[in-house]
């Protein structure tokens, strides 16, 4: 019994240091998730409550003012409405473009890994730097894009000058930059999907259109669930290439969320209003977010 009652306690004291020799090592990390990121969620829940503009050390508290004046500003609900067109225009389109390729990629296509690479390059480049390639190809005189549809014999908009056409070019830019990483995700689906299932319908006589839509989509709807879900969120929250490419114009046709929530912060210096703004997105996000998971849960 004693000798029992000494292993526990040695034992004990052993867990006890792993313990705080891996609280050591995660200090660091700690401290710079707490520092960048509890710290600032509760801090801004705070300041949703009150007036600051980030020079003074008080703050007044204004209750629910600044959701109010939110929900009663009509360029509020302009901006909100431009970044639904945004979601609606590059998550569908980038989730059919990368799937499409993903497919055709998982084929016996020749130079597979190098057409692989050249899809996922645009992922790796800066986001500043894709937007400043970009809005070079936009130039109406000058750019690329014009001068590729010339060959059509069409003339090209000034696309990041006319508002008909600025959503569009944010749209465009947008897929181009994340394609890749969805191509990448829907390449893994595919090719865990095990080859019998293929084998089994051509047995049956079925046709590549039947094979893709009966086995491979419904395969496929995990990695479609979680590629719809993440792209969702990022659509929400764009910025660098709003902020480079049309700094939210003409006119505001471009302006979203977040670039409303920045504009407020840092340039008009309404720290509670603009933490409103995110408080808003964050609830708005998890709604969204928890009605896809109640409606493709059957699905997947």
């Amino acid at each position: 019994m004693t000798v029992t009652r000494r292993t526990k306690t040695a034992s004990n004291r052993l867990q006890g240091r792993d313990g705080l020799h891996a609280l050591l090592f995660l200090s660091p990390t700690l401290v710079i998730f707490t520092t960048f990121v509890i710290f600032p969620v509760f801090f801004s829940f705070y300041l949703s409550f009150h007036q600051w503009n980030m020079f003074s050390s008080q703050t007044s508290f204004v209750g629910l003012a600044n959701y109010s004046r939110m929900l009663r500003d009509p360029e509020f609900w302009t901006v909100v409405k431009n970044t639904l067109v945004y979601t609606l225009g590059t998550v569908p389109l980038n989730m059919a473009i990368s799937l499409l390729v993903a497919f055709m990629l998982n084929q016996k296509v020749f130079g597979k890994k190098f057409l692989r690479t050249a899809f996922f390059a645009p992922v790796i480049i800066s986001p500043v730097a894709a937007a400043v390639i970009w809005r070079w190809m936009y130039d109406p005189n000058f750019g690329l894009v014009n001068y590729m549809l010339s060959f059509a014999g069409i003339r090209g908009p000034n696309w990041l000058n006319e508002s008909h056409s600025a959503m569009f070019a944010l749209i465009l830019m947008a897929v181009w930059k994340t394609m890749g990483t969805n191509m990448v995700l829907f390449s893994a689906g595919l090719q865990g999907i095990p080859d019998t299932y293929y084998e089994a319908a051509e047995i049956d006589g079925a046709g590549a259109w039947t094979k893709f839509w009966r086995i491979t989509v419904p395969l496929l709807s995990p990695t479609t669930f979680f590629i719809m879900v993440m792209s969702l969120i990022s659509s929400f929250q764009a910025f660098d290439v709003v902020y480079v490419l049309t700094s939210g114009g003409p006119l505001g046709s471009t302006k979203v969320l977040v670039f409303y929530l920045y504009e407020h912060a840092f340039k008009f210096f309404e720290m509670g209003y603009a933490s409103a703004i995110a408080y808003f997105l964050f609830i708005t996000l998890i709604i969204l977010t928890l009605l896809q998971i109640k409606f493709m849960k059957s699905r997947v």
